[in-house]
């Protein structure tokens, strides 16, 4: 029973980590719908509205523009998705063989732990409101849930490999 939970949430892990990749392909495309929830009208112009629907408008503008000027700016969120997806696969020997490579599981929950202070030093250098830092912070935490989780059932294993 222990590895069939070890494996639904490395699972869970590995699908986190393709989603969140692949997302970042589609930007403009997503901004746009994510700013139609907040407009008036056809009023994309973020100097009229607050908050975090002025932040998601002033988003999607700067995607928008920088998507005409320069589309190969984009080419580095390509990159980002990749480097989600490839993450991903460094927990598919995970899955197969947890015992062996606990050591990924390790290297994954020190990526959960240091996605805070990335996102607290480098969201205010960056003109981030602090509200979508502790937004980016949740990935780091919601996944360091099964991470840890995982950690200790496979610690549990190792001790009594009947399990």
């Amino acid at each position: 029973m222990p590895l069939k939970k070890i494996r639904f949430a490395v699972a869970f892990i590995i699908f986190g980590l393709i989603v969140s990749g692949v997302t970042a392909f589609p930007l403009v495309w997503e901004l746009e719908i994510l700013s139609s929830f907040f407009v008036k009208g056809a009023d994309f112009n973020p100097a009229n509205y607050e908050g975090l629907a002025h932040w998601i408008l002033k988003v999607r503008e700067g995607l928008v523009e920088t998507q005409k000027a320069y589309p190969f700016i984009a080419y580095g969120t390509d990159w980002l998705a990749f480097g989600h997806i490839i993450i991903a696969l460094f927990f598919v020997p995970v899955f197969r063989d947890p015992v062996r490579y606990i050591g990924n599981l390790y290297v994954g929950l020190w990526a959960c732990i240091l996605v805070i202070p990335i996102a607290l030093i480098c969201g205010p250098i960056r003109g981030i409101p602090f509200y979508w830092q502790l937004i980016d912070c949740t990935f780091g935490v919601v996944c360091i849930v099964p991470m840890w989780l995982v950690i200790n059932w496979v610690t549990g294993l190792k001790r009594d490999p009947e399990a």
